[in-house]
């Protein structure tokens, strides 16, 4: 699925430098990256609820 037309110019290039730089990782290095980019999905899931809430 190509998201790329939801993303800006700058975002879509450093999707790219970022795809580059995870495909240099161990196994349990890209582990490590996913659990902490689902945390903080976590996280801002509950920001946004939390605002949505107050407001």
């Amino acid at each position: 699925m190509d998201q790329s037309e939801n993303l800006s110019l700058e975002q879509q290039f450093k999707l790219q430098v970022l795809s580059k730089q995870v495909k240099t990782l161990s196994r349990e290095e890209a582990q490590d990256c996913l659990i902490d980019v689902l945390r903080q999905m976590m996280v801002k899931d509950n920001l946004m609820k939390k605002l949505l809430k107050n407001a």
